[in-house]
């Protein structure tokens, strides 16, 4: 089975030796996204729910951009630089994934972020 590069300008480009995402057989494999302005480069703000917003926003661009959707997430990972973010970064997760099956997840503090940002999600969608 070939591994395929997921690549689309609705997200930021990579900031280092790595895919936005890559396909394998039916899984896609998002890296972690930061919440950069595709446009910019730059942090949307930073305010945790904003970032929040576009860290899920660069994620469903990708998710997308893959032929998927995202209520075929199966699994995230959230890296915050402070789990004080928690509830508000969890209220924005949880409108993006209404549905009635969430995605496993799991939430670590972490001791930096690229870009100085507060939150960083990746994901798997199939």
């Amino acid at each position: 089975m070939d591994a395929t590069e997921i690549h689309t300008a609705a997200a930021p480009a990579a900031i280092g030796p790595y895919s936005q995402a890559v396909r394998l057989g039916d899984l896609i494999f998002i890296s972690g996204q930061t919440p950069l302005v595709p446009e910019t480069g730059e942090l949307v703000s930073q305010d945790i729910a904003e970032q929040t917003k576009q860290v899920l926003a660069n994620i469903k661009a990708i998710v997308e951009a893959a032929g998927s959707s995202m209520d075929r997430v199966v699994k995230t990972t959230v890296l915050l630089m402070d789990m004080a973010d928690f509830a508000a970064m969890n209220a924005v997760y949880a409108e993006a994934f209404p549905g009635a099956v969430k995605p496993a997840r799991a939430t670590f503090q972490v001791a930096g972020l690229p870009k100085a940002a507060r939150v960083e999600i990746e994901a798997i969608a199939h």
